[in-house]
């Protein structure tokens, strides 16, 4: 079904909006996937804040245009779906993990920051921990120090208590 000239405009201007505030975007062909697949990779991206969209490509083209997401215009080719997330790594993370179990969704080529990646920079991408995860690694090395000093002075304490009794 074809749109008319103002429903193209409105969805340019809700892609560019989604586009604006994005750290990433991965396109993905999806020829020949089932309807209820597609809606379980919706799913998805819903869970994890991405925003997936089978778009015309002339109109995601124009939603880029100017953007640092703009050489990814070259790519723009056949039956697409557009994952397009704030988080750096969880548009790649949730089309990369669908994509392991649905052979049918290839990934194309995605966009980090204003780089342009291939099919394996996009794995490489979607191998990174979530945001969350880091942060609690980081937690969790700041935090190592001080618990292995309450820890030593936990057994001096007890070593003492032990030689006074």
């Amino acid at each position: 079904m074809s749109l008319n000239l103002n429903d193209k405009k409105a969805v340019v201007a809700e892609v560019s909006a989604q586009v604006a505030t994005a750290q990433t975007i991965v396109l993905a062909e999806y020829r020949g996937i089932e309807v209820g697949a597609l809606t379980k990779l919706r799913a998805e991206a819903r869970k994890q804040k991405v925003y997936l969209r089978v778009l015309k490509n002339t109109l995601a083209r124009r939603a880029v245009e100017g953007t640092a997401f703009a050489p990814l215009a070259t790519d723009m080719t056949g039956p697409l779906i557009y994952a397009i997330s704030e988080d750096a790594v969880a548009a790649a993370k949730v089309v990369h993990d669908f994509a392991k179990t649905n052979d049918k969704l290839v990934v194309k080529a995605g966009n980090f920051a204003g780089k342009s990646l291939d099919k394996a920079g996009v794995t490489a991408l979607a191998s990174i921990p979530t945001k969350e995860v880091l942060i609690a690694q980081l937690l969790g090395i700041m935090q190592a120090p001080v618990s292995g000093f309450a820890r030593a002075l936990a057994a001096l304490a007890e070593k003492k208590q032990t030689e006074a009794a």
